[in-house]
């Protein structure tokens, strides 16, 4: 008996390690391979064959001035900007915006980066159902995702491990009775204790991820897309014709808030833009928008008359859907990242200017934040017209920078991850 139960606890424990190591969370735990570390490091900034917020990575190091000079850039990109002719030139070539440093990558992390980047191949799009050139909200298909194959596979081992004990159940029964033992009866599978705690177990299990994953999920809104009074186009606006954001969102650099332009602002152009002529426009469900339609509705929130070129009616504002929301708790400051912190609208919005119609592009969690506070460099003034005055007050990490104490000093090492900065 002592034998079956010894050799029962082996059986278990290998079943429940195999379990373990099949799931997608353990395997992209284990992973080093350059794509996983490019979606957890970069991808927010970077695309691997493309300018992003930042450029490029494909051929990055044939680029460089020197060879390894990538190794101390992406640890130390924000003292390298202000000493490193190379450095400089990036850092203008992105309009003066500084990369994020990562001091704790390896050489062999930052080399599995840049070789995924060097053999990144597109995916293959979805058919397009527009004329050629045409603007498209269809987005190209990505490589599918392995949870579902991880879940198989857990399945598969799963099953195996029960049979496995079943086989060693009936093996232990005919040696018994080979040597003349009286075994115990079969139980059947429902009523087998063992089997009923062991699904039990992993049923809990599920259910508690499941519940854990759904609280941490309440009130986020990743992916969030309503459909506006008016199909207002960033790809045109920001992509086609390059209008700063700053221009419709002013407030972004001066205030809390980014503000939501008003109809006069829209005026400003289309007193004159009085038609599109550009690529037909395609929704995700494949029809076509009537931009020219959607001109005559600002025309009619305007109260404007383009055949007169009067306001001769009462004008409204257009009541736009709000897709950003932040718990009342949270307080964000739009004007404290964009114009003190550097931070580039597309790193929390994502590639606005390729989007048709807008969506959120991240979750906006806590642990989204203060992952980029705890990796996200502060731009001292260099008494060079370079970084940012406001920062000036932190004496003590001047002189720690110049006694060679430190790199670089993140948003963390001044307070940023304190509960008060944001929750107050």
């Amino acid at each position: 008996m002592k034998e079956v139960k010894r050799l029962f606890t082996k059986t278990f424990a290998v079943f429940i390690f195999l379990t373990l190591i099949s799931s997608p969370d353990f395997l992209y735990a284990q992973s080093s391979n350059g794509e996983a570390l490019f979606k957890a490091n970069c991808a927010s900034c970077h695309k691997p064959d493309k300018q992003y917020v930042g450029p490029a990575l494909k051929g990055a190091r044939e680029r460089e001035p020197s060879k390894g000079w990538h190794y101390e850039w992406i640890r130390n990109a924000s003292s390298m900007a202000m000493t490193d002719p190379y450095a400089k030139k990036l850092k203008d070539q992105m309009g003066g915006v500084v990369m994020t440093s990562f001091p704790d990558l390896s050489n062999a992390d930052i080399d599995a980066i840049l070789d995924y980047a060097d053999n990144f191949k597109e995916p293959g799009s979805e058919p397009s159902t527009g004329a050629p050139g045409a603007v498209s909200s269809v987005k190209t298909t990505g490589s599918s995702s392995n949870t579902v194959l991880y879940g198989l596979l857990t399945l598969i081992l799963a099953v195996v491990g029960l049979v496995l004990l079943q086989v060693n159940s009936n093996l232990k029964k005919l040696t018994d009775e080979k040597d003349g033992l009286k075994s115990p009866p079969n139980v059947p599978f429902y009523r087998n204790k063992t089997y009923l705690l062991l699904l039990t177990i992993v049923l809990f299990l599920v259910a508690g991820y499941f519940l854990v994953d759904g609280a941490m999920g309440l009130g986020r809104q990743q992916g969030y897309q309503p459909d506006q009074p008016v199909y207002f186009v960033h790809q045109v606006h920001a992509g086609v014709n390059q209008i700063s954001c700053l221009y419709c969102h002013g407030g972004a650099q001066d205030s809390k808030h980014a503000t939501i332009p008003a109809v006069n602002v829209c005026m400003n152009c289309h007193m004159s833009v009085k038609e599109y002529t550009g690529a037909p426009i395609i929704r995700d469900d494949g029809t076509t928008v009537d931009a020219n339609g959607e001109i005559q509705k600002l025309y009619k929130y305007a109260g404007w008359n383009p055949d007169t070129k009067k306001y001769d009616k009462p004008g409204k504002p257009i009541e736009w859907v709000q897709i950003h929301n932040l718990p009342d708790f949270v307080y964000f400051n739009h004007s404290q990242h964009v114009k003190v912190g550097q931070i580039a609208c597309q790193t929390c919005h994502g590639e606005i200017q390729n989007m048709v119609q807008v969506k959120q592009f991240t979750d906006l969690s806590m642990g989204w934040c203060v992952n980029c506070h705890r990796t996200t460099n502060v731009q001292f003034d260099d008494n060079k017209g370079n970084g940012n005055k406001f920062y000036s007050i932190y004496q003590k990490f001047h002189q720690d920078i110049k006694d060679k104490k430190y790199d670089s000093v993140t948003v963390q090492m001044i307070g940023g991850t304190e509960c008060g900065k944001c929750h107050y």
